[in-house]
C-alpha cells in the first residue's frame, strides 16, 4: 500500500506563522524532504524523524525522491516555502505523481505567501487588485516575463515582485521599474520588504522613481502601488473604494 505525500508551505519561515494544519501534517510524516535552509527553520518540528535535505535547483530530484519514498508505503511531508502553489513545489511534483503514479494520495497544505506576509508589514497595499510577477527568468523567458510587467502595470495593478534581484539578475528590477514609470508616477509609493516575517526583517517605503537607489536582493519583496495607492501615517494603502 502506498504512503501519503503532504506537501506543505511553510510560510515566512517562523513556526509562529504556520497553520495548524501544517504543523499536523509535519507530525504526522515519517520522513521531510526539503532545501536544506527551508527545514533548518522548522527544526523544532522536525526532531527524531528522517530528514532528506538538498540544496538549491535541485526541485524535480526532491519530488522523485518523495515519491520514492511514498511507494515504501510511509507518509512524508515535501516542505516548500511560503504557499507550495505559489511559484513553490506543488507544481512539480502533482506533475510528476500524475505522469508516473496517480494512485499516490497527495495533500497540498497551503501557506503564507510572500505577497502576503510583506504586505502586512508594509501596510495594506493589496487592497484591491494585484498582480505577484517572479523577475527570475530561469524558468520562464525573460520576454513573457516584461510583456507582464507591461499589462500588469497598464492595467493598473498594484505589483508584488518577487526575486527582484540577484548576484547575476542585477538588471531585471530597472527594466522593471522603467516599464511601470510609462504609466505610474514617479510619486507612487513603493515598499521593500527585506526578510519578511524573519529576524532582521526591514521594511523601506520609497517611491518608484527612488525605488533603486534602496538595497534590493533576493531575500526581498519589492510592492509597487497603483494609481490610487497613497501612504499614510508610516502605512502604505490601497483603498478598496469604502466611502468613509
Amino acid at each position: 500500500m502506498n504512503g501519503k505525500i503532504y506537501i506543505v508551505g511553510t510560510g515566512p519561515g517562523s513556526i509562529d506563522y504556520l497553520s495548524l494544519r501544517a504543523i499536523d501534517a509535519i507530525k504526522n510524516s515519517e520522513v521531510i524532504v526539503g532545501y536544506k535552509t527551508y527545514i533548518d527553520l522548522i527544526t523544532t518540528l522536525t526532531e527524531g524523524k528522517t530528514v532528506v535535505s538538498s540544496g538549491m535547483r535541485r526541485e524535480v530530484e526532491r519530488c522523485q525522491q518523495v515519491i520514492d519514498i511514498a511507494l515504501t508505503g510511509k507518509t512524508v511531508a515535501l516542505i516548500s516555502s511560503g504557499d507550495p502553489g505559489v511559484y513553490g513545489m506543488a507544481g512539480i511534483l502533482l506533475e510528476m505523481v500524475a505522469k508516473s503514479n496517480p494512485d499516490i494520495e497527495v495533500e497540498v497544505v497551503p501557506g503564507i505567501t510572500s505577497a502576503l506576509s510583506s504586505a502586512s508589514l508594509a501596510g495594506a497595499p493589496l487592497m484591491n487588485d494585484f498582480a505577484v510577477i517572479s523577475l527570475s527568468d530561469l524558468m520562464t523567458p525573460w520576454p513573457v516575463i516584461e510583456n507582464r510587467i507591461d499589462k500588469a502595470a497598464q492595467g493598473d495593478f498594484v505589483m508584488s515582485i518577487y526575486n527582484p534581484k540577484s548576484m547575476e539578475r542585477v538588471e531585471n528590477i530597472a527594466i522593471c521599474a522603467s516599464i511601470v514609470l510609462k504609466y505610474r508616477a514617479p510619486e507612487t509609493p513603493v515598499a521593500i520588504i527585506k526578510n519578511a516575517m524573519r529576524e532582521k526583517s526591514v521594511v523601506t517605503h520609497t517611491t518608484l522613481a527612488e525605488m533603486l537607489e534602496c538595497p534590493i536582493d533576493m531575500t526581498t519583496t519589492v510592492i509597487i502601488g497603483n494609481s490610487q495607492t497613497y501612504m499614510a501615517n508610516g502605512k502604505m494603502i490601497t483603498p478598496r473604494g469604502y466611502t468613509i
